[in-house]
């Protein structure tokens, strides 16, 4: 007998991340917009007197970035204005969701990102399709 549907020979495909403003639920980012970056070394990245603590026990917990950083976008408005510099503010409801420098700046990660579009998970929602 055939299989009808033969599920195994298909490629299972991973649910796309969508991020959304958690006040308006406006969708503000896409898993295709992030940009990646290689983590860096937490707080031994960061200037001397912000460290504390012995550096060998700073690495041994795995660092998470609080924030992602995507490409610029139509929605960013402070872009289309020109700055070189501000905060990124959802079109919706005009909630702070970031920052943007095209000079770059350091993730909590402790690595460099350039240009950054950085958006702070903690005013987005992570939505899955």
């Amino acid at each position: 007998m055939a299989e009808s549907g033969n599920s195994e020979s298909q490629p299972k495909t991973k649910p796309e991340a969508n991020y959304r403003c958690k006040k308006c639920r406006r969708i503000v980012a896409s898993q295709e917009t992030i940009v990646s970056h290689e983590p860096g070394k937490g707080e031994l990245s960061f200037k001397w007197k912000k460290r504390s603590g012995d550096p060998s026990e700073m690495n041994k917990q795995p660092i998470d970035c609080t924030s992602i950083f995507v490409e610029p976008m139509k929605w960013m408005q402070t872009l289309q204005e020109g700055h070189v510099e501000d905060k990124l503010l959802c079109m919706g409801c005009n909630a702070r969701l970031g920052y943007f420098n095209w000079a770059g700046m350091q993730c909590s990660c402790g690595a460099w990102v350039n240009p950054a579009f950085q958006l702070h998970k903690s005013r987005l929602d992570e939505c899955y399709i």
